[in-house]
């Protein structure tokens, strides 16, 4: 019969685990497993050497494409002329560069070390923002958006990829967490240091909201400077670990994927381009990045709707960026203890949507405010969640590669919509934005609802077919070379819930 898979302890994987379950045939006797007490300290020091630096960059990254929400209060718009939609089509122009960028760079990803492709792609759109600072009218910052969002696009998929090549799946979840919660930590961190650089207005002859491009840009360009020495390629040669550390690195990342190729050919960028289940998770994705994005675009002017001054709105909207970051790590957490993560999104969808509502219900100030926090909460929370369950669901390092991407080009997607959700004329309520976005979060739930119903049944009939099929019969090698480039359509593989 099969032989039995072996999840990273060196455990039999059992049904409903996200390792490869039911048999893929993986050959670990060559390497000495590492016992329980081994695994953990291996994985702590990995995450030492890997997560906190990725986390830096994403939060520069991710500061320095939605800091003009915050330059926005410090005139941004009277100095630069901007009428009507002008300001909207600032915000959008940088999503469909940020999208066109997104596959071509996971590509390069493979084809080129980490190391080189996220140093230039940083250096690159660091300078992008300085240039920010400097632009005079409506076209000068279009301009600077646009190549913003071609540099900017490789890094998001590219690090959630990053991530699946040193940890087995059950694994990633908690650490594109603590990578995503960058994202919270930049909306805190943006509104602080934002209401700083208010007091440098007439500096060197700026406004504030230019030095607030220009420092921020300074910031990630020095960060970047470090960078190659500072991200480790892949864990053969990691030059951190040791080298039995290397082995069972590797040893754990076979066992989680069971023979699947890990080649570079172009046709797994055709397979993951075929994949009904990836579109649906774009469209999980977008309906989750457009609140996302309407929020850490437009916080602090609806918080200055709510009768804040511009500086108070800037303070103001830090605790909601806080207790996402607490609840987007602590979710990942849990959800991968329970190897479970489409129920946890349910949950997140539907607080998410109580928050919107507080906000479109009611005029009182601090319900709005606390429906901004319980909004924070249910939409950040997601982000994570959702592109581990999709990574964990698709075979193959190219295709997930791919795969990822593509998700991250439909959550991009929802960065266009975004950028029209909270118009001026509609303020200081809001109503009719906040109303889209609970229409979008309900989306996600039903189609999140239908995903989890489709798993469990094609796991069911797998699980029926595979002992019909082959029942007590081991695998020849031919039969397994065959199965290598099927991807997630191999009978043993069994999708995480």
């Amino acid at each position: 019969m099969y032989e039995k898979t072996l999840d990273p302890s060196g455990m039999p994987a059992t049904k409903g685990d996200e390792s490869p379950s039911t048999g893929a045939t993986t050959h670990v006797s060559e390497v000495k497993m590492f016992d329980q007490k081994e695994t953990k300290k291996l994985l702590r020091k990995l995450d030492w050497h890997l997560i906190p630096f990725m986390s830096l960059i994403y939060l520069l990254c991710f500061l320095d494409r939605t800091n003009i929400g915050n330059a926005r209060l410090d005139k941004l718009e009277q100095d630069l002329g901007l009428q009507g939609l002008q300001y909207n089509d600032c915000l959008a122009i940088l999503f469909p560069f940020y999208i066109a960028a997104e596959i071509p760079s996971n590509i390069m990803l493979k084809r080129l070390r980490p190391s080189v492709w996220l140093t230039f792609i940083m250096v690159a759109w660091s300078a992008c923002m300085i240039c920010q600072g400097f632009v005079k009218d409506y076209s000068g910052l279009m301009a600077t958006r646009v190549f913003l969002g071609v540099f900017e696009g490789g890094l998001f998929p590219g690090v959630n990829y990053y991530i699946t090549q040193w940890y087995c799946r059950h694994e990633c979840g908690f650490r594109m967490a603590l990578f995503f919660s960058a994202a919270t930590l930049a909306g805190a961190f943006g509104g602080i240091l934002a209401r700083g650089i208010a007091e440098m207005s007439g500096v060197g002859g700026l406004s504030a909201w230019s030095w607030i491009f220009i420092l921020e840009g300074l910031l990630s360009i020095l960060v970047s400077f470090t960078a190659y020495w500072a991200i480790y390629d892949y864990p053969s040669t990691a030059t951190f670990l040791a080298e039995k550390e290397r082995d069972e690195v590797e040893r754990r990342l076979a066992a989680d994927r069971g023979h699947l190729s890990d080649d570079f050919d172009l046709k797994y960028v055709w397979q993951a381009i075929g994949d009904w289940k990836i579109y649906v998770f774009m469209l999980i994705f977008m309906a989750g990045f457009t609140p996302i994005y309407s929020f850490s675009l437009f916080l602090p002017t609806v918080i200055k709707g709510m009768g804040y001054s511009a500086n108070n709105a800037q303070l103001m909207s830090v605790p909601p960026y806080i207790f996402a970051c607490i609840s987007t790590i602590g979710a990942s957490w849990f959800a991968d203890r329970a190897r479970m993560r489409g129920v946890f999104l349910l949950g997140f969808q539907l607080v998410a949507v109580l928050g919107f509502a507080m906000l479109a219900g009611s005029g009182n100030a601090a319900v709005q405010y606390a429906g901004t926090v319980f909004a924070a909460i249910g939409i950040y929370s997601q982000i994570p969640l959702c592109l581990a369950w999709n990574g964990a669901n698709i075979g193959g390092s190219l295709k997930r590669g791919t795969g990822i991407a593509m998700q991250v080009m439909g959550g991009n997607c929802g960065g266009i919509i975004a950028s029209y959700v909270y118009l001026t004329p509609d303020g200081p309520r809001y109503i009719k934005g906040h109303s889209i976005l609970i229409g979008f979060v309900a989306m996600s739930f039903f189609l999140t609802l239908f995903m989890i119903t489709w798993f469990r049944r094609e796991n069911a009939r797998r699980d029926a077919l595979t002992q019909q099929q082959i029942g007590d019969e081991e695998l020849t090698e031919e039969q397994k070379k065959m199965e290598r480039e099927l991807a997630d359509n191999v009978p043993w593989f069994r999708y995480s819930i």
